[in-house]
């Protein structure tokens, strides 16, 4: 699992591991966070080692599949959560560049491409799993997104550029991985502190939305979990947001709540 060292992609690798998953915690620059994921997962019975690898880098995302499917040869879901969220907006002090949106695309979009082609490529050669009832168990990526992405407003121009094309490659790489690899994606709300967001701007946006409240890391660590394990699911995206994709804004939240 991409980005497993802390925040939201912690909690997703120590849900699985809750569920009796062995885990590889990949991390680029959070080596003693990785650690104490690491520590952890162990603690609850289960095999867990960490990765360091710069997803900016293919050679390094090639590097980083290879030693992980070396020390977990029964590989069975692959999630890319690591991602670059800084800010840019065409229409402000802060516009798009080449180099910002380049730096997005290679993180946000390339690495987890190139990943799922890997593990494509690796699937294709194994040999297939049964269950209890003789059922083929088939093996996941799970892309994480965001739910802006059927919300659309202008702030966070490259992330939201990048995380667009990766939901566009869920149904295209599903057709394309298919009957060997599923690929789904899931798109967490508002679920952390974010940038320079305060705690109070942070609660009043998570209660923005039709349920009074968006997901929390633990909510979207389950539906990944769910995901895993959804056998007849691909090519289709989950919003885990609480219904804030339902309301239209001209703003990120973060904006709306802090000003």
């Amino acid at each position: 699992m991409t980005g497993a060292a802390k925040r939201l992609g912690r909690e997703i690798a120590m849900q699985f591991a809750r569920q009796g998953w062995d885990v590889a915690v990949h991390y680029g620059r959070s080596e003693s966070e990785a650690s104490e994921t690491v520590t952890q997962i162990q603690n609850l019975g289960c095999q867990a080692q960490a990765f360091q690898a710069d997803l900016s880098q293919e050679s390094a995302v090639k590097d980083l599949f290879n030693a992980v499917s070396q020390r977990f040869p029964d590989l069975h879901c692959l999630v890319n959560s690591a991602s670059i969220f800084e800010y840019d907006r065409a229409n402000s002090a802060n516009p798009l560049s080449s180099k910002m949106l380049q730096d997005h695309m290679q993180v946000n979009l390339t690495a987890p491409i190139l990943l799922s082609q890997l593990m494509f490529h690796y699937q294709k050669s194994k040999p297939k799993k049964l269950d209890e009832q003789g059922e083929v168990i088939l093996p996941s990526v799970i892309q994480l997104l965001d739910q802006k992405l059927i919300n659309l407003n202008p702030d966070y121009l490259s992330y939201t550029l990048s995380k667009a094309a990766l939901l566009t490659s869920v149904e295209v790489l599903a057709l394309d991985f298919a009957p060997h690899l599923r690929v789904v994606g899931l798109a967490p709300g508002i679920s952390l502190l974010s940038g320079d967001q305060t705690v109070e701007g942070f609660t009043k946006a998570h209660q923005m939305t039709p349920l009074n409240k968006s997901s929390t890391p633990l909510d979207v660590a389950k539906a990944a979990v769910f995901l895993a394990e959804a056998n007849a699911i691909t090519g289709t995206t989950l919003y885990v947001d609480g219904g804030q994709h339902l309301l239209p804004s001209t703003r990120d939240v973060m904006f709306k709540t802090n000003s």
